[in-house]
């Protein structure tokens, strides 16, 4: 962990830095990759182990790198740190949430090999430079879990948590979050195509600085118009469909480099799913789109572009 590049950074994101859209960015590069068992339950996007651990654990090391050079060749400030053995999903880092005025959270996770994720040694080392302001941990003795911003899409200027409910979010311990924080929370039933709900908030909506993606006949009818409405009222929405949403359209971030460009990341399955309109509607308010091949990490991860970046406010 570069304690010297988290403390450039710093400096560098304080420039012009937007309420809505990161300019400096975490990853993990993880220590190990494979489908991870106890999270197949709740993740119907996790594709059975068809190559060994080796093999797979290659090729999403490859596309990791690569992700992350896409990201640097466009100017995004990112921090890199090291991930550990006995988490295979560490290279989605769901367990903290860093807020403006220096503020971390951290959340309670579902499955147990997860929870190791939050390694003392990763915390201690986001504690040099945030301060730890709500500790929702202990919910896991409760059986409550909120897995960061997984669980919570954020609309960070208008301060309104949109929160798919699933195994993985509780909506009692979403609701006090939100009283904790100071955020209105807009909760909702989602359905997938196979009928069950969307394992995570983040994987059928993005919100920006004035444009959202949303994949809203995942949302269950008779909470639909509700939820759509109340994004409308501050954002211009895309819609974007049942078959987007298993492409991972809904799996995108909007970030600024340090020049102060606005730029929307996802995947390359992702972006060549789109229509031509939606790019269009997109490029309307983002400089650029950015997006890269990382197929191994959403076979056997069943996670995209999003799920790979903590935002460093």
């Amino acid at each position: 962990m570069s304690t010297g590049a988290l403390q450039q950074a710093q400096k560098i994101k304080t420039v012009g830095m937007s309420q809505q859209a990161a300019q400096h960015l975490l990853l993990i590069e993880p220590a190990e990759f494979y489908a991870n068992p106890q999270t197949m339950d709740t993740n119907i996007y996790q594709v059975e182990e068809e190559e060994s651990h080796e093999e797979i654990f290659k090729k999403a090391l490859a596309e990791f790198h690569n992700f992350r050079d896409v990201l640097v060749e466009n100017d995004v400030v990112v921090t890199t740190v090291r991930g550990i053995e006995g988490c295979p999903d560490h290279i989605f880092p769901n367990w903290m949430s860093t807020h403006e005025g220096g503020q971390m959270i951290l959340y309670p996770m579902r499955n147990e090999n997860r929870r190791r994720e939050r390694a003392p040694e990763m915390i201690d080392f986001m504690g040099r430079f945030y301060e730890l302001a709500h500790d929702f941990r202990d919910f896991e003795n409760q059986g409550q879990f909120l897995e960061s911003l997984g669980s919570l899409c954020l609309d960070r200027v208008n301060k309104v948590a949109y929160i798919g409910l699933s195994a993985r979010t509780d909506e009692k311990l979403a609701r006090f979050w939100g009283e904790e924080t100071g955020y209105d929370v807009e909760i909702f039933d989602t359905q997938n195509h196979e009928g069950v709900p969307v394992y995570h908030t983040d994987l059928l909506m993005f919100i920006g600085t004035d444009m959202a993606g949303l994949c809203t006949d995942c949302i269950v009818e008779g909470q639909r118009a509700r939820v759509l409405s109340r994004l409308k009222e501050t954002h211009d929405v895309v819609d974007l469909s049942i078959e987007q949403l298993q492409t991972f359209c809904g799996n995108a971030l909007e970030i600024r480099n340090i020049r102060d460009e606005k730029m929307l990341v996802m995947s390359d399955t992702a972006y060549q799913a789109l229509r031509d309109d939606q790019r269009e509607a997109y490029l309307k308010d983002v400089t650029k789109i950015l997006h890269a091949p990382i197929p191994t990490i959403e076979k056997y991860g069943g996670g995209s572009a999003r799920c790979l970046i903590m935002e460093l406010f």
